[in-house]
């Protein structure tokens, strides 16, 4: 099966280390393509064309303030992320429930678990 587009999907956008690393520096608020640059230690051009890929599938959106493009976070492009992974927030839940339980039947027997007996 053919891959998707880089430009056409959220996810494939975001599989780009660099693009991850520009979503978390916009996560404070917007910023200029050379400010981006400068923190990533990345050409502007580089920066633009991640900031590019970034806005066509709706994850940034942008704006110009006199010769800058400011670049934000777009939180409705953020949503289908969101969702996929707030599945897996569950199952972490579900994992430190079960975890923190058997920490608590631990601290009820602790002779018990230090010696290996067992309730043959």
């Amino acid at each position: 099966m053919a891959r998707a587009a880089t430009t056409s999907d959220a996810f494939n956008a975001i599989a780009e280390p660099r693009r991850r690393d520009i979503l978390m520096l916009l996560r404070d608020g917007e910023r200029a393509v050379a400010e981006l640059a400068d923190d990533l230690e990345m050409t502007q051009p580089q920066t633009s064309k991640h900031l590019r890929v970034l806005r066509e599938v709706g994850l940034v959106r942008v704006r110009g303030a006199g010769k800058q493009r400011l670049y934000a976070l777009d939180a409705e492009g953020l949503r289908p992320i969101h969702e996929w992974t707030g599945g897996f927030e569950q199952f972490w839940n579900g994992s430190f429930d079960r975890l923190d339980a058997y920490v608590q039947r631990l601290a009820q027997h602790p002779s018990t678990t230090d010696r290996g007996d067992t309730d043959d």
